[in-house]
């Protein structure tokens, strides 16, 4: 039996891989500016967008991490060149 590991099971790679590069200009533009950015994309139901702020930006960042992890997943593997996320200090 098939076991789904993620909500993103089902979604091409070079799906997740448009969106993780619109995701990433976000949180970029977030960074910088404290403004609100959107994230667009366009698949076979349309285009889609979804609205960050300043205050949700920790969203963004654990959205693109699950995109990030997923597509690593698809692709077979880690990525060697990624860093393992920071552990708060003294937390091992």
């Amino acid at each position: 039996m098939f076991r789904r590991t993620s909500i993103l099971d089902g979604i091409d790679v070079t799906v997740l891989q448009t969106r993780l590069v619109a995701m990433q200009q976000a949180y970029l533009d977030l960074t910088i500016g404290g403004k609100v950015q959107v994230a667009s994309y366009t698949q076979g139901d349309g285009a889609k967008s979804v609205s960050y702020t300043q205050a949700n930006i920790a969203d963004l960042v654990q959205a693109i991490i699950g995109v990030q992890t997923q597509i690593d997943t698809l692709s077979g593997g880690s990525r060697p060149n990624r860093r393992a996320p920071l552990a708060p200090y003294g937390g091992r």
